[in-house]
């Protein structure tokens, strides 16, 4: 199923987030927004907007009970911003951990949603 890969695929870039933003704050570096932040950011918009109208639609066939529509928004616009906040050091360690574990607790909760669906069919 294509939702359950991209699923997977946004928990990946949590943790590759986390990571960059790490390796930011130890190396001291600041990246070039036109050249690295914003294609990058652009890239998982995209891939993001898919996702979230492929889960919407699924919400709309299955009706999950742990799963709603507004915490897909909510856990795509956090992204949207803690990937570009992961480039820079001087982000709020705190507020970008948090946003990331709010973000991977909606993921895993709708992978578990999935896996749950497929074996009820």
């Amino acid at each position: 199923m294509m939702i359950e890969k991209m699923t997977e695929e946004l928990l990946s870039e949590c943790k590759e987030s986390w990571q960059r933003f790490l390796n930011m704050r130890e190396t001291n570096t600041s990246p070039d927004f036109f050249k690295e932040v914003k294609p990058y950011a652009d890239a998982y918009h995209a891939k993001l907007a898919i996702w979230q109208a492929e889960v919407e639609k699924w919400i709309d066939l299955h009706k999950p009970k742990h799963v709603h529509k507004i915490q897909i928004k909510n856990a795509v616009d956090a992204m949207d911003q803690f990937i570009v906040q992961s480039f820079y050091q001087q982000t709020s360690r705190k507020r970008l951990y948090q946003s990331i574990q709010s973000v991977t607790y909606t993921l895993e909760t709708l992978q578990r949603t999935l896996k749950k669906d497929d074996t009820d069919a």
